[in-house]
């Protein structure tokens, strides 16, 4: 019995809880058929659940396209939603009353622009003028005579007061003084007068009387400029040009008829020593080398030498001047191998202990002493010199901007544009040429008419044919305003009428070039400007420069973009029955966007004019390498940001597969252990910009390529920049 029941009491409780079991298995069912209902609502293009939508109304509207949207969610694993997904008619008012802005990225994940401390230096300065006049010199009245007239000049600047009394005295000298400071008359002006006073009358037939070295073919022509107007009286005397670019044979037509005073490049000469004949310098009596500096920077030390044997060999006894702005150990050995028992006249602010009070001339038995550091440089008084700190996006649109403002809203501005390599030049110049003087960067309806004809661009560098340069000079010399954007070819002892302004939108590689730069303006006392532009990562080159005693001043990158406000053709579109709000600094960054939109859409309207901007950005990180090691903590390549750098050239990706066929040359080159068996990198510098200056000395020469950085190892060399085209070949 009891058995019997238990028995009986047992089986329900055992179906009860197997029961229990079968039951669990449907809600199980029920859960994975709820997660599948989800996951098809969140892929369908049908309405979410009440619960997604309630999450989805509290995500903050932004001012973005349904593109830029779905762009900052790709790649990751969160949902994809779309304004027009949820609250359908909030979107669609919102759409019609926000436009898309396709750079809106331009202002964000930008570096902090660090404040400037700037240590307060005093610069060296030299007293342009003096009262005295160049008829108390003794001269020929003729000479006397075409200085006033042709040359417009009465009263003479302080380094042509003390050269030009001890060149007449036959004496050696090296002259250094600061640029546009009448160094090529202080020279020229003796030589003139030196030659027409010869008892025997100089013959064409003679040959060489003079011959003045140049570092630059520009520089050899304003150099002939300058003679030809003062030997007008003295007709006998026959001036004459050697430079690269020039027909050889025109060359040796004019040297078999007699040149009695020669101006020419280095290469050019030692071209015509090897191959001409009739060249001979037994009558030599004046050498002069001017720029003497950048000579030897450009590595002209060998043809130096040459052009020095071949007129020792012929003529001992001759006068020798060498000029220069600075002083280095190079120009220290020159003087040293070419100048005889030489005076030394520098001509410095008397405030500067180091020089004489008065700046009389000094006689010095030994060379001229240099130390390790450059010396401090002699800045005119009249020119003002500015720095800007630019993140990398907006390198573009700030220079873009600063040229509007001084050459578009601004009268008579004449400005130079100073980067580091011909690529460089030519994206710019192209992309400044049909961006600003189109229809896009024309003048609002309200504005002059004549605003537009103020901004003309022109370019400089050693890529163009020599016409073309001589052309570009001679128009940019004679015009009242314009912008030239130029490479270092420049640089040097050109002589450029009125300019105002010059902007260095690549940092040079030494405050000596950063002297000689800003030296094309504030010439001969007239009034000027630089700017210096830099990446926050640079700030410290300000440091640099002021312990060269160089003061710079700072301009804010949001006073130079604001500029973009005064012309409407940067203004945002409006929609329907918006405001427009008032002038600030969202205003400012919107015209900005705009700006840049507009360099961006040009860009990429082609596959060439894309890869016509990538390959000026491989030449910007070529030409970065390339800074001085003391320059190295400063600017070096693995302080670039890549992708904002490529914003600055047009490009809206980041630079990831620039050159795939540069890989595979890299690691063909990797193989060749000579390869890394390189000279210093001074030396490297020195080719590649004597390609810059290319004297025409071989025909068919290839051009320098920039080589990757000696000193790392070549695995960390590798991978520096893997798709560059870093050991490009």
């Amino acid at each position: 019995m009891a058995g019997a029941d238990g028995s009986l009491l047992d089986v329900p409780e055992t179906r009860a809880a197997g029961s229990s079991t079968f039951s669990r298995r449907p809600q199980a069912q029920a859960r994975r058929q709820a997660k599948a209902t989800k996951r098809k609502y969140q892929t369908s293009s049908e309405a979410p659940p009440a619960k997604r939508r309630n999450e989805a109304s509290f995500l903050p509207t932004k001012k973005t396209c349904v593109k830029e949207t779905q762009m900052n969610f790709k790649g990751k694993a969160q949902k994809t939603f779309s304004p027009k997904k949820y609250s359908a008619s909030t979107s669609d008012r919102n759409q019609e009353e926000k436009p898309c802005i396709k750079t809106s990225s331009l202002f964000k994940n930008n570096p902090e622009i660090p404040e400037l401390h700037r240590p307060v230096v005093k610069q060296v300065q030299e007293k342009v003028f003096t009262s005295d006049a160049f008829h108390e010199l003794g001269l020929h009245p003729h000479l006397i005579s075409t200085i006033n007239m042709v040359l417009k000049m009465s009263s003479m600047t302080s380094v042509q007061k003390q050269s030009i009394p001890t060149l007449l005295e036959g004496r050696d000298a090296l002259v250094r003084s600061q640029t546009g400071s009448g160094k090529t008359l202080a020279y020229c002006i003796p030589m003139v007068q030196s030659l027409q006073a010869m008892k025997s009358k100089i013959q064409r037939s003679d040959g060489p009387y003079a011959l003045v070295l140049v570092p630059t073919r520009e520089l050899a022509l304003q150099s002939f400029d300058i003679v030809q107007k003062l030997l007008k009286p003295f007709t006998w005397i026959v001036p004459g040009v050697l430079m690269g670019g020039e027909k050889r044979k025109s060359e040796k037509a004019r040297l078999r008829k007699g040149i009695n005073i020669l101006i020419s490049t280095p290469g050019r000469l030692v071209d015509h020593i090897k191959s001409t004949k009739n060249i001979h310098f037994s009558r030599i009596q004046w050498l002069v080398l001017d720029e003497a500096d950048r000579i030897l920077d450009l590595g002209f030390e060998k043809d130096l030498t040459v052009i020095l044997n071949a007129v020792n060999a012929e003529c001992q006894k001759r006068q020798n001047v060498l000029l220069s702005a600075t002083l280095t150990e190079g120009v220290a050995w020159l003087a040293d191998i070419s100048l005889h028992n030489p005076v030394s006249i520098s001509v410095l602010d008397e405030s500067h202990d180091q020089f004489n009070p008065k700046g009389t001339v000094i006689q010095e038995a030994s060379p001229p002493q240099t130390s390790n550091k450059l010396d401090s440089f002699a800045i005119p008084e009249s020119l003002t010199q500015h720095v800007a700190l630019v993140p990398s996006k907006l390198r573009l649109v700030t220079l873009a901007a600063f040229i509007l403002q001084k050459c578009k809203f601004e009268k008579d501005q004449k400005m130079i544009v100073f980067f580091s390599s011909c690529e460089l030049v030519e994206f710019h110049y192209n992309l400044f040429l049909e961006t600003l003087l189109s229809s896009t960067g024309a003048p609002a309806s309200g504005s002059s008419p004549s605003a537009s004809s103020r901004l003309k661009f022109l370019r400089l560098h050693g890529n163009m044919e020599q016409e073309e340069r001589t052309a570009v000079f001679q128009e940019f010399s004679h015009s009242k305003r314009g912008v030239l954007l130029c490479t270092d070819v420049a640089a040097r002892g050109l002589d450029l009428p009125h300019v105002t302004w010059i902007v260095q939108y690549n940092a040079p590689s030494s405050p000596a070039e950063y002297i000689h730069r800003i030296g094309r303006t504030a010439r001969i006392g007239c009034r000027g400007s630089s700017l210096l532009i830099l990446a926050p990562s640079e700030a410290e080159y300000v440091n640099s420069l002021a312990s060269h005693k160089i003061n710079i001043s700072e301009i804010k990158m949001e006073d130079i973009l604001s500029v973009l406000t005064k012309d409407d053709c940067f203004k945002r579109r409006q929609w329907k029955n918006q405001k427009s709000h008032a002038v600030g600094p969202q205003e400012i960054r919107e015209r900005a966007t705009v700006l840049q939109s507009v360099f961006e859409d040009y860009v990429h309207s082609s596959e060439r004019r894309v890869s016509w901007a990538k390959k000026a950005l491989q030449s910007f990180i070529r030409a970065y390498a390339t800074y001085p090691r003391e320059l190295k903590p400063i600017f070096h390549v693995r302080s670039l940001h890549l992708g904002h750098v490529a914003k600055s050239f047009g490009l809206r990706d980041a630079p990831q597969n620039l050159s795939v066929s540069a890989v595979k040359k890299r690691k063909a080159k990797l193989k060749r252990p000579d390869l890394h068996k390189k000279t210093k990198s001074k030396h490297r510098l020195a080719e590649i910009l004597r390609s810059e200056y290319s004297s025409g000395m071989e025909a068919g020469v290839a051009k320098v390529k920039s080589r990757a950085g000696v000193g790392r190892p070549a695995a960390r060399r590798h991978s520096a920049l893997p798709s560059l085209g870093w050991r490009k070949k």
